[in-house]
């Protein structure tokens, strides 16, 4: 068990050589307010004048001191001449290898390192200042002498000196592994114990706080400390032990802590005879060392699991660094490849670092084709845009000055254009969205996947650039694809189309249902024959033009409006009911003829702007429509399906199939080898401050296993 404080102050002292305080050790710290007795405490403790005296704060820095218990043979094994001729000897750790023999000049290194950090404006701060005493008169123990407590700024103390100080102390505490030493002053309220209070916070429970009742000779007459060092006061788990420190007149004659202590060791014996046992410096020591042993011992677990956690932490971080680079032609042609690969991988959806929190690579793309783009093509109106005098005015633009017995084809071949023209605009922009998605798989693969580039910066960079590039030169060309998808489209209107087809054949049959129903509501006086028509009627088929059957299949319903619908209710229209032929009246209100000395100005007739529609009008406008939807939707389903495949075989798959290949024919060149393979300048720095971490780590790590195998543990 002895031998576990010894092996904690190895471990100090290998994260030491690191900087590093990553690790939590078992360490006793120093707790109470300015002018208790923290100093003199740590004093009795090493049994030699070492620290800072005075009046105010004086100990503006943490001291982290750790007494290592030398032996005679261990005097020996310390191959120092220096050391070898002395008895006992201290050593810093930014002065490295120095010893020091005399303690007052120990003393003036403390004060002059602290004044370095610190100034000398009685501030403080929370870089630690380490020493090591060695001496074959006190017992292992590791101790942090920390700033007392304070309210009220002195001279040119920041004015948040007490905040300041009170995070410092929290800090060291807080550490679930610090024994906590609440020293406080006999002569003063235990009940108004700073020390104790801010103990309580971070270990309410008292498991790991000690009381340390100082000054118990400069209590008021016909007082004593009996209730407070029997506990009555106020309990503390781990105990209460009083001492008695020397006096700044006792510390001006140079008493010596020996003295001081056997005169302590006088004032209990005759103070508090039974008590006189259990309190004391040396009782204090033994105490101490006694909880850390066990406090070690029951740390070292949990130590060891955190050792081992950083160790395949660092090994992690220190791998991702890499290796120095020797042969940069091998190395640079491996990075190419493996950025090209998880290039690739991450459009095929079989990378190794797959995004949880956003689609990413291929599934982007594939969201792309099958969401935004085709609901966005579904949202496109096949009528929008086009209004019923749009319909009209192309019908009557199409017929020239001939007035027509048919809606002309050619009216619905400007209308079905001008609408397949709107899918272009959002095809094109289906080609940017797939671009914008393989331009941040670049910097995905960087991030994630080939964290080598980053050693790398200028590679990185160069890779991005040539990447882009490629994309960039790509893009044109699959614009120009799309674009001529579209032409295509516009270029034939395929009205023999299947899907088209069965669309006027759909309305060729309803033609014919119409008729039928038409013939059976005839009055008996009509006979049902073939005489409705004319000669050669049925010889007429207009199945064979689209527009033309819808026709028929409109007309159907204007027949039953006043007879108007066909020839026979025209000529019924303008005979009589006694079968003569009725003269149609003039009107008066049309102008005289230009016989009779009148002129007539066809520019003054007014146009009107809105007007009703007649029944042949209306049924024109609507078979366009219908026409125009049902070819709308054709071609919408062609480029659904064809502008994502464009895409894919000219922009995605291209570049992943000649991503490597532009990648070495621009960057593998002997002439760029140095230049692309510098390091960036902190990454040498990293790579060795993480190899050192980690060599302290597996050093650590042995020193624990070495105590399993001597059974200390």
């Amino acid at each position: 068990m002895e031998a576990l404080i010894p092996v904690i102050n190895k471990l100090q002292d290998v994260f030491n050589t690191v900087g590093a305080d990553i690790i939590q050790l078992p360490q006793i710290a120093v707790v109470g307010t300015q002018s208790s007795g923290k100093s003199s405490v740590l004093e009795s403790l090493v049994g030699r004048d070492l620290l800072p005296r005075g009046t105010g704060i004086v100990t503006r820095r943490p001291l982290i001191l750790q007494l290592v218990h030398l032996s005679p043979e261990d005097h020996r094994k310390t191959g120092d001449e220096n050391a070898a001729e002395c008895e006992e000897w201290g050593k810093f750790l930014h002065t490295k290898n120095k010893i020091y023999t005399d303690f007052d000049e120990i003393r003036q290194e403390i004060e002059s390192e602290t004044e370095r950090i610190s100034g000398n404006n009685k501030g403080v701060s929370d870089e630690p200042i380490h020493l090591k005493i060695y001496s074959p008169h006190v017992v292992n123990l590791t101790l942090v002498d920390l700033p007392g407590i304070t309210k009220v700024p002195v001279g040119d103390q920041p004015k948040d000196i007490e905040v300041q100080i009170r995070d410092l102390i929290l800090n060291h505490i807080s550490n679930p592994n610090c024994i906590i030493l609440a020293v406080t002053a006999a002569n003063t309220d235990m009940a108004t114990s700073e020390a104790l209070k801010v103990a309580r916070e971070v270990d309410p429970d008292g498991r790991r706080t000690l009381a340390v009742i100082t000054k118990l000779d400069l209590m008021d007459a016909g007082t004593d400390a009996m209730d407070v060092l029997m506990g009555r006061v106020i309990p503390v788990k781990l105990g209460i032990i009083g001492v008695v420190n020397r006096s700044q007149l006792d510390i001006n004659n140079k008493k010596s802590v020996a003295d001081a202590i056997r005169d302590e060791h006088a004032f209990l014996q005759k103070k508090y005879p039974s008590l006189a046992n259990r309190n004391g410096t040396k009782y204090l020591a033994r105490t101490l060392n006694r909880l850390l042993m066990h406090h070690i011992r029951d740390c070292l677990p949990e130590l060891k699991t955190r050792i081992n956690v950083l160790s395949a932490q660092y090994q992690s971080l220190l791998s991702s660094y890499g290796e120095p680079v020797e042969d940069k032609s091998a190395t640079l042609l491996q990075l190419i490849t493996k950025f090209a690969t998880e290039y690739c991988n991450t459009i095929e959806g079989t990378a190794k670092y797959i995004e949880t929190a956003e689609l990413c690579g291929g599934a982007r793309i594939c969201y792309i084709f099958h969401e935004t783009f085709g609901r966005t093509l579904e949202s496109v109106d096949p009528l929008g845009g086009l209004t019923t005098v749009d319909v009209l005015t192309a019908i009557r633009n199409a017929t020239g000055p001939r007035p027509a017995l048919f809606v002309p084809e050619v009216s619905f071949e400007l209308l079905v254009k001008r609408q397949v023209k709107r899918l272009e605009e959002p095809s094109l922009r289906c080609v940017e969205l797939v671009h914008e998605e393989m331009q941040r798989i670049i910097q995905h693969c960087s991030n994630y996947s080939t964290q080598e580039l980053l050693r790398f910066p200028k590679l990185h960079d160069a890779i991005v650039e040539v990447v882009t590039s490629l994309l960039r030169k790509r893009l044109p060309v699959t614009n120009e694809m799309v674009h001529n998808l579209v032409a295509i489209e516009l270029a034939y209107i395929n009205t023999k189309h299947p899907d088209f087809a069965d669309a006027c054949g759909l309305m060729n049959n309803n033609v014919e249902e119409q008729r039928r129903q038409r013939v059976r509501d005839m009055p008996s006086a009509v006979p049902r024959d073939k005489s409705s028509k004319g000669p050669g009627w049925q010889s007429v088929s207009f199945s064979e033009s689209p527009v033309a059957t819808a026709m028929e299949a409109e007309g159907a319903k204007g027949d039953q409006e006043a007879g108007t619908g066909n020839w026979r209710g025209m000529l019924k229209a303008s005979t009589g009911d006694d079968g003569t032929e009725e003269k149609t009246k003039p009107q008066s209100s049309l102008p005289a003829s230009p016989q009779k000395g009148y002129a007539i100005n066809l520019l003054d007739v007014p146009v009107p702007v809105v007007r009703k529609l007649s029944a042949r009008e209306k049924r024109d406008c609507e078979v366009i429509e219908r026409l125009i939807k049902s070819y709308f939707l054709i071609v919408r389903k062609n480029i659904q399906d064809s502008v994502p495949k464009a895409v894919m075989h000219f922009l995605v798959n291209h570049v992943k199939d000649s991503l490597q290949s532009e990648l070495v024919g621009q960057l593998y060149k002997s002439m760029l080898l140095d230049d692309l393979l510098t390091e960036s300048e902190d990454m040498a720095q990293r790579r060795n401050e993480a190899a050192d971490m980690l060599k302290a780590l597996q050093r650590a790590s042995q020193i624990i296993a070495e105590i399993r195998e001597t059974h200390l543990w």
